[in-house]
């Protein structure tokens, strides 16, 4: 009994072209692009951290005396400090609470030792740099000076970091929850119903993200200070903001939207928002875009709500909600705009 030979193997290069696709192709080589991008943002932000025009005040007794300090200060190398004159130690705590400025020093004529303000709850590593450059600068000249945090971070948030982390948990469950709506029936709305449908599910899924987070890094692990109704509402607005803008780049770009929502959101937000260094520690570039993403008002709107009283939450609240609204207008309109499918009445498709 004669057996026949099985099939002659397929040629290498058509099985490598079955294997990998030339979309498959495409997608690796943004995916590729991504990595190689996320490292070059993050070390590019935070491999060098260095003071650049950190507002600060000085407190002297004579007018002239507090020029003249102001005057040193700005001539200092690598213009580390944008300092101004405030009127006394009062107005110099005003104005770090109302996040105007980001220290103060308080000069004492009779003495040989100086008061300098800081507020860790802004960013621990801001403070600990601005107390070890004036340190230094006093020390020069024969003086010594004595550190007073007038809003410090509390206990359980150690590094000063809760707020960045608490926001990054927030845009990663406002991009994962928008890209699973939209790739359960492909990457773009079949009709405007279903893009308000989601959008609707994404506002829901932003109210409970939020309060879930606030509760979580308040009353539960207490790492974070603060009334757990104002951190609630930001959170919701955090989520639904970049859930909205995530929504809208899949319906203009298709699958590969969801990488553009990473390449703003991750890649260009994260390390910009002020987190590990605050803006005054960043290069310019990062200090330039952080505050007009979602990553950066969120941690800001965050550290004011936590240690600064609410104050200076207008502009991040601002932004926020412009995303938000941007996002959900695109996804409506893209929807709108989109032609039904031909060949059997819209009813009888299938609804995700």
């Amino acid at each position: 009994m004669t057996q026949t030979a099985g099939p002659a193997p397929r040629p290498f290069l058509e099985e490598l072209k079955d294997g990998v696709t030339p979309r498959a192709t495409l997608l690796v080589v943004g995916v590729l692009a991504l990595q190689l991008l996320f490292i070059a943002s993050y070390v590019g932000a935070l491999h060098h951290p260095k003071l650049r025009d950190v507002p600060f005040g000085v407190v002297a007794p004579r007018p002239a005396a507090a020029e003249q300090a102001v005057s040193q200060l700005e001539r200092l190398p690598g213009e580390p400090l944008d300092p101004r004159a405030v009127a006394d130690r009062t107005a110099a705590r005003e104005r770090i609470m109302d996040r105007e400025i980001d220290g103060a020093l308080l000069i004492d004529p009779a003495g040989t030792t100086d008061t300098l303000l800081v507020a860790s709850g802004g960013g621990r590593t801001l403070a600990n740099a601005l107390t070890t450059l004036v340190t230094a600068l006093e020390r020069s000249e024969g003086r010594t000076v004595r550190t007073v945090d007038v809003a410090p971070a509390d206990i359980g948030d150690a590094n000063g970091l809760t707020s960045f982390y608490l926001v990054v948990g927030w845009c990663v469950g406002g991009y994962l929850c928008a890209s699973a709506l939209a790739m359960s029936a492909g990457a773009r709305p079949t009709n405007i119903r279903r893009g308000i449908i989601r959008l609707g599910a994404l506002a829901l899924f932003a109210i409970i993200g939020g309060l879930g987070g606030a509760v979580i890094a308040g009353p539960v692990l207490g790492a974070l200070p603060g009334g757990v109704a104002a951190l609630w509402g930001l959170g919701a607005l955090v989520v639904l903001a970049v859930g909205a803008a995530t929504l809208a780049l899949q319906c203009v770009f298709g699958i590969a939207g969801i990488g553009v929502a990473v390449l703003l959101v991750v890649i260009a937000g994260n390390p910009s928002a002020g987190g590990a260094l605050p803006p005054p520690l960043l290069p310019p570039f990062w200090a330039a875009i952080g505050p007009a993403l979602p990553p950066g008002a969120g941690v800001w709107a965050a550290r004011s709500l936590a240690y600064f009283e609410g104050n200076d939450i207008t502009g991040p609240l601002l932004v926020l909600s412009a995303w938000a609204a941007a996002g959900a207008a695109i996804t409506v309109v893209m929807a709108a705009l989109r032609k039904k499918p031909t060949g059997r009445p819209t009813s009888d498709l299938p609804v995700s």
